[in-house]
């Protein structure tokens, strides 16, 4: 494929990639980053794509793998340098200057909630919101992995359930 051939289809499937990006990210400024970064990644590693191959699984490829990277990133950042008591809040809150009174009941209404779990929930679950990866919960209680990872998962549910009314 030419050089030219690879910018048309490029060029091409910008609204599809568009609307993918969008699937990814909700947000439509951060789907438009994610579209530019991508396009830029696929004309810089023109040369690593194969002929007589999926272009457009390539290119898919390369945005789906650039927003899990960019989430990683995010997560470990937002994670790593938080060291306040309210981290439910903080790691759920992009943009502290919005923070409402609406918000803060909502984020104290579901601290109270978090509070009235059972231990074996409660636990695990506030140790994930404060950073903990599964692997170090397990370890720290002396879980199996699995058991950790479902805890949490049921917790949100029970959350989500108690808060469903809010």
């Amino acid at each position: 494929m030419t050089a030219v051939q690879f910018d048309q289809k490029l060029l091409s499937m910008q609204d599809k990639l568009l609307y993918f990006a969008l699937s990814l990210t909700a947000n439509d400024d951060d789907a438009r980053d994610l579209l530019q970064e991508t396009t830029l990644k696929a004309l810089t590693y023109r040369e690593q794509f194969v002929n007589n191959t999926n272009f457009k699984a390539w290119v898919f490829t390369i945005m789906k793998n650039t927003f899990i990277n960019n989430y990683r990133r995010d997560q470990k950042t937002r994670n790593t340098f938080d060291s306040t008591d309210d981290a439910i809040r903080v790691a759920y809150k992009k943009n502290y200057a919005s923070e409402t009174p609406e918000n803060v009941y909502a984020v104290m209404e579901m601290n109270s909630k978090v509070e009235k779990l059972d231990d074996e929930f409660r636990i695990p679950f506030k140790m994930h919101t404060q950073g903990f990866k599964y692997k170090e919960i397990a370890e720290k209680m002396d879980l199996p992995i699995g058991t950790v990872k479902s805890r949490i998962f049921f917790t949100r549910k029970k959350l989500q359930e108690m808060l469903k009314d809010k």
